[in-house]
């Protein structure tokens, strides 16, 4: 757990000294979903039922634009070189840098999201579970994106091939996170929201040790 801290500590002061990355991030969320009341049109009833898709999607591809060089600078210093050779477990690594990755990026999207939710006319009722579903999906999508990131890491002109590795695998996370969105109006999104809690401990689970065996390769 001390070495979990460490990297982890690490990689949040990285981020901090990279904060116009967030920023950028924050401000393609904030563009992406703005887009959509002059696209369609500022009627009330029809933007709060496509609330939902629109955060989610906005969110996911706000997220894919922090992901293609996630591991690369590992790889360039020499820091996974080192983390090889040393008795560090690599899916340690993962996780924290998944973890940063969440804090800097999904957390505050996830709380703009709140505040876009309104903009949007959705209820107070249907927010709170709009968010919820947001917190249970969005470390997902790190995790994910780690791998895609970990996957392309030494490969040139790498920076498309995130988004097309990882789309497929964050379709499940759509589909519930949206379905956890639209029934908080009208229903309980209970399952959903069980759902997205289910692939969250899955990918806990299994994508780390994935994330470690394409930073293996892409030393060797």
């Amino acid at each position: 757990m001390n070495r979990f801290s460490l990297l982890l500590a690490h990689d949040l002061k990285l981020a901090l000294r990279q904060s116009s990355d967030g920023l950028t991030v924050l401000t393609f969320f904030l563009l992406a979903v703005s887009l959509f009341p002059l696209g369609i049109g500022p009627e009330p009833t029809l933007l709060a039922r496509i609330a939902p898709g629109v955060l989610w999607v906005g969110a996911l591809l706000a997220a894919l634009l922090s992901l293609d060089r996630l591991y690369q600078a590992d790889l360039d210093d020499g820091t996974l070189d080192l983390l090889l050779s040393s008795d560090a477990p690599l899916p340690l690594l993962a996780l924290a840098r998944g973890l940063a990755h969440w804090l800097t990026t999904g957390l505050p999207l996830t709380l703009l999201a709140g505040v876009l939710a309104g903009m949007l006319g959705m209820t107070a009722e249907a927010i709170p579970s709009l968010l919820l579903a947001l917190l249970l999906g969005t470390p997902t999508l790190s995790l994910l994106g780690g791998l895609g990131a970990a996957l392309i890491v030494g490969a040139r002109r790498a920076g498309p091939l995130v988004p097309l590795l990882i789309l497929p695998l964050c379709i499940p996370v759509l589909i519930f996170g949206v379905a956890a969105g639209d029934m908080a109006a009208g229903g309980t999104p209970l399952f959903s929201l069980t759902v997205l809690a289910a692939l969250l401990l899955g990918a806990l689970a299994l994508v780390p040790w994935g994330i470690s065996a394409a930073l293996r390769v892409a030393v060797e």
